[in-house]
């Protein structure tokens, strides 16, 4: 392997862990109880989650081919790119909606009523889950162009890493908005809505700017 597939590999792992970045972002203004331990648990969560679909991504591809042939399995291919572009879109503009019209709800109830927003493991899960579906086209993407199986564990294993550690930046970052904003959740609750629609459209923009 040289150094070019390499640098390939790490700014792959950068542009498919923005998303985890922003949600993350989201997540350190939006729970008021964050600490190291719930960091790294994000963090984790996203950084699995944006390896695992890529893989997925591959080696749905990888098994379709192998019953049906190689035309057979770039069909699918791109049919699941389509599908998973669309799908990620829809949940991003959910939970980003979803956020933004409680989080407004919130600003107009005196300040005593407004209500914190706490860490949840089932609600981290599915943002995880939420960010990295997209992931499974760059998998597809990921089959056309290398020639062995072998590279693809160096592929998720780098993009794990640098979700991780981006998430972690994003988590960090979101935390000190939070402290200037000095506990106005229902705030912060508006800008991270913010964040996820605009994210949902970048998936979708970005996906049809990489075909073209």
């Amino acid at each position: 392997m040289t150094w070019v597939i390499l640098l390939e590999i790490i700014f792959l792992g950068i542009g498919l862990s923005a998303d985890a970045f922003s949600v993350a972002l989201t997540d350190g203004l939006t729970y008021s109880d964050i600490n190291k331990k719930r960091s790294f648990f994000i963090a984790g969560v996203f950084g699995f989650m944006q390896a695992l679909m890529p893989l997925i991504g591959f080696w749905i591809v990888e098994v379709i081919e192998m019953i049906a042939g190689a035309t057979a399995g770039a069909k699918a291919g791109h049919i699941a790119s389509l599908v998973v572009v669309w799908v990620a879109f829809g949940l991003l503009i959910f939970i980003g909606g979803k956020m933004l019209i409680e989080s407004i709800i919130e600003t107009k109830k005196p300040k005593e009523e407004r209500k914190t927003k706490f860490f949840s493991v089932k609600e981290v899960i599915f943002y995880g889950f939420a960010t990295a579906i997209d992931a499974l086209a760059a998998g597809v993407a990921m089959h056309a162009d290398l020639s062995t199986t072998t590279t693809v564990w160096l592929h998720v294993s780098i993009i794990l890493v640098l979700t991780f550690s981006i998430s972690l930046v994003g988590l960090f970052l979101g935390k000190q908005v939070m402290k200037i904003l000095r506990g106005h959740y229902e705030i912060a609750g508006i800008i991270g809505g913010i964040i996820l629609i605009l994210l949902a459209v970048w998936v979708v923009l970005s996906h049809y700017v990489s075909i073209f």
